[in-house]
Protein backbone atom coordinates (compact mmCIF):
# COMPACT_ATOMS: atom_id res chain seq x y z
CA UNK A 1 0.00 0.00 0.00
CA UNK A 2 1.49 3.16 -1.04
CA UNK A 3 1.48 6.34 1.09
CA UNK A 4 -1.32 7.85 -0.44
CA UNK A 5 -3.77 5.02 -0.48
CA UNK A 6 -2.70 4.60 3.19
CA UNK A 7 -3.53 8.85 3.67
CA UNK A 8 -6.83 8.19 1.67
CA UNK A 9 -7.94 5.66 4.02
CA UNK A 10 -7.07 7.30 7.60
CA UNK A 11 -8.18 10.52 6.57
CA UNK A 12 -11.33 9.05 5.67
CA UNK A 13 -11.81 6.68 9.36
CA UNK A 14 -9.80 3.75 9.01
CA UNK A 15 -7.35 3.11 11.82
CA UNK A 16 -4.92 1.37 9.42
CA UNK A 17 -1.78 0.30 12.12
CA UNK A 18 -5.24 -1.28 14.07
CA UNK A 19 -6.56 -3.23 11.21
CA UNK A 20 -2.97 -4.62 9.99
CA UNK A 21 -2.83 -5.81 13.40
CA UNK A 22 -5.52 -7.84 13.00
CA UNK A 23 -4.31 -9.36 9.41
CA UNK A 24 -1.47 -10.37 11.32
CA UNK A 25 1.00 -7.72 10.07
CA UNK A 26 0.34 -8.58 6.24
CA UNK A 27 -0.36 -5.59 4.12
CA UNK A 28 -0.34 -7.85 1.36
CA UNK A 29 -3.46 -10.14 2.73
CA UNK A 30 -5.32 -6.91 3.82
CA UNK A 31 -4.79 -5.55 -0.20
CA UNK A 32 -5.98 -8.77 -1.08
CA UNK A 33 -9.42 -8.92 1.05
CA UNK A 34 -9.81 -4.86 0.91
CA UNK A 35 -10.31 -5.18 -2.97
CA UNK A 36 -12.81 -8.10 -2.43
CA UNK A 37 -14.65 -5.39 -0.84
CA UNK A 38 -15.26 -4.01 -4.51
CA UNK A 39 -17.10 -7.60 -4.75
CA UNK A 40 -19.16 -7.99 -1.99
CA UNK A 41 -22.88 -7.47 -2.72
CA UNK A 42 -24.68 -7.36 0.64
CA UNK A 43 -24.30 -3.46 0.53
CA UNK A 44 -26.40 -3.53 -3.08
CA UNK A 45 -28.71 -6.65 -1.19
CA UNK A 46 -29.19 -4.26 1.84
CA UNK A 47 -29.94 -1.41 -0.53
CA UNK A 48 -32.36 -3.72 -2.48
CA UNK A 49 -33.80 -4.96 0.46
CA UNK A 50 -34.98 -1.45 2.03
CA UNK A 51 -36.50 -0.37 -1.18
CA UNK A 52 -38.94 -3.55 -0.82
CA UNK A 53 -39.29 -3.16 2.34
CA UNK A 54 -38.13 -6.54 3.19
CA UNK A 55 -36.49 -5.69 6.58
CA UNK A 56 -35.68 -8.75 7.62
CA UNK A 57 -33.64 -9.16 4.18
CA UNK A 58 -32.36 -5.97 4.72
CA UNK A 59 -31.07 -6.78 8.35
CA UNK A 60 -29.28 -9.46 7.14
CA UNK A 61 -27.50 -7.34 4.27
CA UNK A 62 -26.47 -4.43 7.03
CA UNK A 63 -25.48 -7.12 9.37
CA UNK A 64 -23.19 -8.98 6.84
CA UNK A 65 -22.23 -5.69 5.75
CA UNK A 66 -21.10 -4.36 9.21
CA UNK A 67 -18.88 -7.59 9.71
CA UNK A 68 -17.30 -7.18 6.88
CA UNK A 69 -16.68 -3.35 6.79
CA UNK A 70 -15.87 -3.66 11.10
CA UNK A 71 -12.68 -6.47 9.66
CA UNK A 72 -11.26 -4.22 7.21
CA UNK A 73 -11.45 -1.30 9.10
CA UNK A 74 -14.12 0.50 7.23
CA UNK A 75 -15.34 1.86 10.12
CA UNK A 76 -17.75 4.83 8.89
CA UNK A 77 -19.46 2.30 6.57
CA UNK A 78 -19.60 0.09 9.62
CA UNK A 79 -20.78 2.43 11.46
CA UNK A 80 -23.93 3.01 9.28
CA UNK A 81 -24.87 -0.47 8.84
CA UNK A 82 -24.43 -0.89 12.89
CA UNK A 83 -27.49 1.90 13.27
CA UNK A 84 -29.39 0.11 10.44
CA UNK A 85 -28.91 -3.29 12.08
CA UNK A 86 -30.10 -1.94 15.46
CA UNK A 87 -32.93 0.25 14.35
CA UNK A 88 -34.07 -3.23 11.88
CA UNK A 89 -33.06 -5.91 15.02
CA UNK A 90 -36.29 -8.41 16.33
CA UNK A 91 -38.94 -5.47 14.30
CA UNK A 92 -42.12 -5.89 12.76
CA UNK A 93 -41.93 -4.13 9.61
CA UNK A 94 -44.30 -1.98 11.12
CA UNK A 95 -42.55 -1.27 13.81
CA UNK A 96 -39.46 0.63 11.75
CA UNK A 97 -38.97 4.32 11.78
CA UNK A 98 -38.66 4.63 8.37
CA UNK A 99 -37.48 8.35 8.59
CA UNK A 100 -34.37 6.81 10.77
CA UNK A 101 -33.83 4.58 8.38
CA UNK A 102 -33.70 6.96 5.20
CA UNK A 103 -31.41 8.70 7.39
CA UNK A 104 -29.25 6.01 8.39
CA UNK A 105 -29.44 4.71 4.73
CA UNK A 106 -27.91 8.24 3.24
CA UNK A 107 -25.16 7.79 6.15
CA UNK A 108 -24.44 4.83 4.57
CA UNK A 109 -24.54 5.23 0.65
CA UNK A 110 -22.31 8.81 1.49
CA UNK A 111 -19.78 6.73 3.33
CA UNK A 112 -19.91 3.60 1.10
CA UNK A 113 -19.69 5.15 -2.18
CA UNK A 114 -16.56 7.11 -0.58
CA UNK A 115 -14.92 4.36 0.07
CA UNK A 116 -15.51 2.28 -3.02
CA UNK A 117 -14.35 5.58 -4.77
CA UNK A 118 -11.00 5.41 -2.45
CA UNK A 119 -9.89 1.50 -3.11
CA UNK A 120 -10.72 1.71 -6.70
CA UNK A 121 -8.64 4.56 -6.97
CA UNK A 122 -5.56 2.42 -5.16
CA UNK A 123 -6.56 -0.93 -6.61
CA UNK A 124 -2.74 -2.91 -7.90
Amino acid sequence: MDEKFRKQLEENGTDVDTVLKRFLGNEAMYMKFLMKFLDDKSYESLLESIEKRDYGEAFKGAHTLKGVTANLGIEPVCAAATLITDLLRNKQPEEVDAGRLDEYKTQLVEAYDRFRKIVEENRP
